[in-house]
């Protein structure tokens, strides 16, 4: 099992990373602020003006570190790879797959599950939390929708169906998301999902935690030795990391969303740490943007279960574990990909 090892996030303006023997420093305006052993890093996530050695890069790249740069504002940029690891047959495999229609909208309909399933958990508790203070019945609503649509997905459909049923869980499922917000209202109100850019905190919040996700299950399925390029649910389009999208549907809800309540709900996010620029898009300020990246990184340290695996691990560790168990099923030694269901 791979080690749940650590993502540095740099975000101070004009930091110079660098080699210094076996591990990466960081330099503030001509002072070394912090050295840190490779082998003790997963991934490093540089925010802004953040520059980097290349006899650093290549280092990194040696010894399986991937490096991303993203805006100050967490729009990625760019990623930094090692050769590609793993059996080029399971590769082959994977774009064989991608090529095939039915095939594609197979494994397609295994990540919706997950997603609908979790997102119909995340529901379920809210309702369990906070039943008294939110509106029940339209969320008890979205939960039938969610249902209905899991049960049609075991049916097979071509792809374009399958898309149809999550575009309508979607709907449903953020249908109800402001009715989970039961803290803030006033800064913190969400009328529906809107990105690039977002136009109010709590879409801004979402779309930096799944910027920070996607890097995280891109490196994932790096280490396995798949193509985080192609998908099958999300098809291929220059500069997307098809797989990577596809696989981090099942996280979004539980280990994102739910993130972002809780620092909304218990007040460790404020309204005054985003502000709204001149083009309408809303952005966090330096404060707030450390306060998530830190709740992100502990939250990755909590231990659940696998129901599959039946066996407990750090939430960090799930996104190697499903993309194991994902290339387990394109080798053929799983019957199906099982994604991971919360409860």
């Amino acid at each position: 099992m791979k080690r749940h090892l650590n993502t540095l996030f740099v975000t101070t303006q004009g930091t110079y990373l660098f080699k210094d023997g076996e591990t990466l420093a960081l330099k503030v305006e001509d002072t070394v602020k912090l050295r840190l052993p490779i082998h003790t890093l997963e991934g490093v996530v540089c925010f802004g003006q953040v520059s980097a050695s290349p006899f650093l890069l290549g280092h990194c790249a040696a010894n399986g570190v991937s490096v991303s740069f993203l805006t100050e504002h967490g729009r990625f940029l760019a990623s930094v790879q090692g050769p590609a690891s793993g059996n080029v047959l399971l590769r082959r495999r994977q774009y064989r797959l991608a090529d095939d229609p039915a095939a594609s909208a197979d494994l397609a309909r295994f990540f919706l599950a997950g997603k609908l399933a979790n997102s119909r958990a995340v529901l379920r508790r809210a309702l369990r939390d906070h039943g008294g203070k939110i509106e029940a019945e339209a969320v008890g609503q979205a939960i039938d929708r969610l249902s209905q649509h899991l049960e049609r997905l075991q049916t097979d459909m071509p792809l374009d169906a399958a898309r149809g049923i999550e575009g309508d869980a979607a709907h449903a499922y953020y249908g109800v998301f402001d009715h989970l917000i039961v803290a803030g209202k006033g800064d913190f109100a969400f009328a529906g999902r809107n990105r690039r850019p977002p136009l109010d905190p709590v879409n801004c919040l979402l779309s930096f935690l799944y910027t920070l996700l996607a890097h995280d299950v891109r490196a994932a399925l790096e280490t396995t030795g798949l193509d985080p390029a192609v998908g099958f649910l999300h098809r291929d389009r220059p500069g997307r990391p098809g797989l990577a999208l596809d696989l981090m549907e099942e996280f979004r809800s539980f280990f994102a969303d739910r993130l972002a309540l809780t620092l909304i709900n218990l007040g460790k996010v404020k309204g005054r740490g985003f502000k709204t620029l001149e083009s309408g898009a809303v952005v966090m300020d330096d404060a707030t943007r450390k306060e998530v990246l830190v709740a992100y990184q502990e939250r990755k340290q909590d231990v659940v279960e696998h129901p599959f695996l039946r066996e407990k691990m750090p939430i960090g560790l799930l996104f190697h574990t499903q993309a194991l168990l994902f290339a387990r099923h394109l080798r053929g030694d799983l019957d199906g990909y099982p994604p991971y269901l919360w409860k």
